[in-house]
């Protein structure tokens, strides 16, 4: 994983934390914060291995009893091992094995922001979280006004949470950091909304940042 990407998966984890009073945090205040969103972070990944864990355990025993329960053996002695049997349709097993593999990826993906965050040198992971919090604090109304320009007479109040925070930190690398590639931006915020929010998010979000990038000749 690329710091960047860790460091924004971390601003948004950091956002959520947030209430309306965004300009009282200090930097203390955000540290404090991402150091609980990282136990957080560790103490899911390691709770979601646990069931991807239990998953597998459940899906080999309901190979084992259908192995030992097919009529190929069943009529084998007791002392003799059984024989491998075909199993029924594959479609019984993908869906178990995509949920797993989902459950295994958000996983690994959490411990690697967790590590990143922690080990001494990647404070730039951290740092950057930092970042985007402080210039989210010094511009909230400035970026929360362009997220209600382009919002189509939505009420900002009303938008999903996690879509907010998503456009927040996107705007705020594309209109006060301005070093990330404006197409790395884009893409790493819908992959948050696909992470995160409902299945409409990533087309909302898309379009608000298509119009941020053209109206401000980012394009």
């Amino acid at each position: 994983m690329q710091a960047r990407r860790a460091a924004r998966e971390l601003a948004f984890i950091l956002f959520s934390q947030f209430d309306k009073k965004i300009t009282k945090y200090s930097q203390d205040d955000l540290e404090n914060i991402i150091l609980k969103s990282v136990r957080i972070l560790t103490s899911n990944a390691s709770d979601e291995l646990k069931l991807a864990v239990g998953a597998l355990i459940d899906m080999k025993n309901r190979i084992d009893d259908y192995e030992a329960e097919h009529e190929i053996n069943l009529n084998r002695p007791l002392e003799v091992a059984n024989l491998p049997v075909p199993l029924p349709m594959t479609s019984d097993m993908t869906g178990r094995i995509d949920e797993m593999i989902d459950i295994a990826e958000k996983a690994l993906l959490a411990l690697e922001i967790a590590e990143f965050t922690t080990l001494e040198s990647q404070n730039d992971v951290k740092n950057y979280a930092i970042k985007i919090a402080e210039l989210f604090q010094k511009n909230h109304e400035e970026v929360d006004k362009t997220i209600q320009k382009y919002s189509k007479g939505w009420d900002i109040d009303r938008l999903v949470k996690m879509d907010k925070d998503i456009l927040r930190i996107a705007i705020v690398e594309l209109l006060y950091i301005k070093d990330a590639p404006m197409k790395v931006v884009v893409d790493e915020a819908l992959e948050l909304a696909k992470k995160y929010s409902t299945d409409d998010s990533s087309a909302f979000i898309n379009g608000i940042l298509a119009k941020v990038i053209i109206d401000n000749g980012l394009s």
